[in-house]
């Protein structure tokens, strides 16, 4: 069944330029604007988005609006919804016009419905729950085969993936997320060390609206290790007996992964399910916290303010408090 998605080398070559596997993702999308209307339709809405900038202290939150992503920002992902309908990211389900280049266990796609100038769906091809620990090197493999052009990300099962019973990532163009743009800036000068010695660093950011955990090394079993270390104290804080919530964006740059890893308190804000004008239909995710929040609806765009932004932040991430005890847990696992 795979087979009849996987684009041919000989079509592949025509569009793309290069020979890593970033190049061809580059050279899929070409491919697909050329030969599917829907995503090529979209992709030319995408360039008429609306986005504005809300300014901090020190670091900015863009606001996008972007019509196309309603289905994604207003999905329901309770058990009875996903089980009465078919998983729209399994290899049988998939458009008839989608095709995608196979990288181990996975399929990289073109996401019909981007935010990024470039937008990646990438599924596992076995129809397996959204579940990081088991799948996190996978994510370290794909960052640094991508690395080239996109930055890869995952959304937890309920912090914004809209296919929680399929296990898959995303990736998007690097540095379209703020946060990417912010790390030699705001983060260098705002981070408090966990721990770190000459090939890595485990460390937090400081006044930054989102309380987030970031790992940096050169060495990707240290990477795993350390990523291990944290799930294993967040996971025994949480108490949850599937996956502790959290959005994860991992970056491969000059030879070193960087992973940043946002605990999360809950799925939405109280402004999704808000009655008349308090309603903001915002349903946050990794890029949403990376510094780019997705506003379906024009109405939403045009009233949010920076105390809304501000709020939604401090509501979705995991609060002060529990932030500082999972650091305190987390020190006493890796030191």
């Amino acid at each position: 069944m795979i087979d009849k998605v996987i684009i041919s080398a000989d079509e592949l070559d025509k569009f793309t330029e290069g020979n890593t596997i970033a190049d061809k993702a580059k050279g899929l999308l070409k491919q697909q604007m050329n030969s599917w209307k829907l995503l090529s339709d979209n992709y030319e809405q995408l360039s008429n988005v609306k986005v504005k900038e809300f300014h901090f202290d020190g670091f900015i939150v863009k606001v996008q609006f972007n019509p196309a992503r309603i289905t994604s920002s207003s999905a329901k992902v309770d058990a009875k919804s996903i089980k009465e309908r078919k998983c729209f990211l399994c290899v049988e389900n998939l458009p008839e016009q989608q095709r995608g280049i196979e990288f181990n266990d996975y399929t990289i796609l073109c996401n019909p419905f981007p935010i990024f100038p470039e937008h990646f769906t990438i599924p596992k091809i076995s129809h397996t729950p959204q579940k990081l620990l088991s799948n996190f090197a996978e994510m370290l493999n794909l960052a640094k085969a991508l690395s080239r052009h996109y930055s890869v990300f995952y959304n937890g099962p309920k912090c914004g993936a809209s296919a929680p019973d399929h296990m898959h990532f995303q990736a998007g163009t690097k540095f379209f997320m703020p946060i990417e743009s912010d790390y030699e800036n705001f983060i260098a000068e705002n981070k408090s060390i966990v721990t770190s010695e000459n090939d890595y660093s485990l460390f937090t950011i400081n006044s930054y609206l989102r309380n987030i955990i970031v790992i940096e090394s050169s060495v990707k079993s240290k990477v795993i290790e350390l990523f291990n270390n944290f799930y294993s104290a967040y996971e025994e804080l949480s108490g949850n007996s599937e996956e502790p919530m959290m959005n994860v964006i991992a970056s491969f740059e000059n030879d070193v992964w960087k992973v940043f890893i946002i605990p999360r308190e809950k799925h939405r804000p109280d402004y999704y399910f808000a009655e008349g004008e308090d309603n903001i239909l915002l349903s946050p995710a990794s890029v949403d916290i990376g510094g780019v929040c997705i506003t379906p609806l024009e109405k939403d765009f045009n009233k949010i303010t920076k105390e809304n932004l501000e709020s939604i932040f401090k509501q979705i991430c995991l609060t002060d408090e529990k932030f500082e005890l999972l650091v305190k847990n987390l020190k006493q696992t890796v030191l």
